[in-house]
């Protein structure tokens, strides 16, 4: 087991009637921007509540943040910051609201000549607002966790930083009674992945962190396609929610080495063909898993025997088993695991790839072995 620091401070309000706990969360005396996307917490009363629960505060609400987030966009909402001197950010929706927050929080209080170096050359951040969550699409994590990735024409860039992790996060699972099924079935797919990223490297006996995302895949499991039923169940939803949650909090990356390679590709293919973020991890994963099996072997038959109950003699058996059902599962889940189901082939490879080496993503993987050749290797198992 390798050596971590641990260290997760945002204060979480999980469960039903949560969202009221925000007249205690926000100072009394703040200047809220309440963030969100397209409106449909008008729809689910999930506007109505926040308001309730701000009372009397003085609130500046910016809508229209979109999926993938645009730098124009969390730009314009940097200006309404400053000329409203707000000093606490809400946001309310998914990972794609509370990524534009955290870049907002941060570029807001930016003393560069250019907020976009806070992606693109990775400036340290001295200091942010402080933000606040309300959860509505479980997924991406990122309402207790450090990172932000935001898009700007074909560069779709991350950026790290404990300054923009949330204060406090409110989940209540019935704030997700109103998603579509593409957006559950994307949600439960994107868990999924942060996890295997995590997860499927190679052995440091790190038994707990192990155990940890196991549970976490099992339980993505058994719960993703019942949340596609037509009545929601709320147990149903509050175990998706948590496990979206813990995928990416920091706890199964205790000890342990990390891969992260299908999300560098895939954010390729957002950045390039506006492919949903979870969608092109469905198809990528898969053919990492079979382009570096032996890298990942001794990974690959834990997770095939743990995960999926599998037992053969013929360790290679085994792990193509372990790899079907996986593309089953995604399948199943309503999202593509063929590059031709999103009209893409091997003619947009070289696109692909010129764009990974803009970004300086040649050497991909918990080896970073990854390269260009294994890289086209990968697409091309995607076909």
């Amino acid at each position: 087991m390798f050596n971590f620091i641990a260290h997760n401070t945002t204060k979480i309000h999980f469960g039903k009637n949560q969202i009221a706990k925000l007249s205690k969360e926000v100072p009394k005396d703040a200047r809220l921007l309440f963030v969100y996307g397209g409106g449909s917490i008008y729809k689910n009363g999930i506007y109505q509540q926040v308001k309730a629960a701000l009372g009397d505060r003085f609130v500046i609400e910016f809508r229209g943040i979109e999926p993938n987030p645009k730098y124009s966009t969390v730009i314009e909402a940097v200006s309404v910051v400053k000329q409203n001197q707000i000093d606490f950010i809400l946001a309310v929706g998914g990972g794609s609201v509370i990524d534009a927050c955290k870049f907002i929080a941060a570029a807001s209080q930016f003393e560069g000549e250019d907020p976009w170096d806070i992606c693109a050359k990775q400036v340290r951040i001295s200091q942010a607002l402080p933000l606040g969550v309300v959860l509505t699409l479980p997924a991406t994590g990122s309402e207790t966790n450090t990172t932000s990735i935001i898009t700007r024409g074909n560069h779709k860039l991350p950026f790290m930083s404990p300054k923009v992790r949330p204060v406090f996060a409110i989940l209540d699972p019935e704030a997700t009674y109103s998603l579509s099924p593409r957006q559950l079935g994307n949600g439960v797919v994107d868990a999924f992945v942060h996890t295997m990223e995590q997860y499927l490297t190679y052995p440091v006996n790190a038994a707990i962190s192990d155990r940890f995302a196991e549970s976490i895949l099992l339980t993505l499991i058994e719960e993703g396609p019942r949340v596609l039923d037509d009545e929601p169940d709320y147990d149903n939803r509050a175990n998706i929610m948590w496990s979206a949650t813990q995928a990416l909090s920091g706890l199964i990356a205790c000890g342990v080495p990390q891969d992260w390679s299908t999300h560098m590709i895939g954010h390729e293919l957002t950045a390039l063909y506006n492919i949903d973020h979870a969608r092109t991890l469905s198809l990528i994963l898969p053919s990492v898993m079979r382009v570096c099996r032996e890298s990942k072997r001794e990974k690959l038959i834990q997770y095939a025997q743990r995960v999926w109950n599998l037992q053969d003699e013929n360790e290679d058996n085994l792990i193509e088993e372990a790899i079907n059902l996986t593309e089953i599962f995604f399948s199943n889940m309503g999202l593509p695991v063929r590059l031709s189901e999103v009209n893409l082939d091997e003619n947009n490879f070289d696109e692909i790839i010129l764009n990974l080496k803009k970004h300086g993503m040649t050497k991909l993987g918990e080896h970073g072995s990854l390269d260009i050749e294994k890289i086209r290797s990968v697409l091309s198992h995607s076909i």
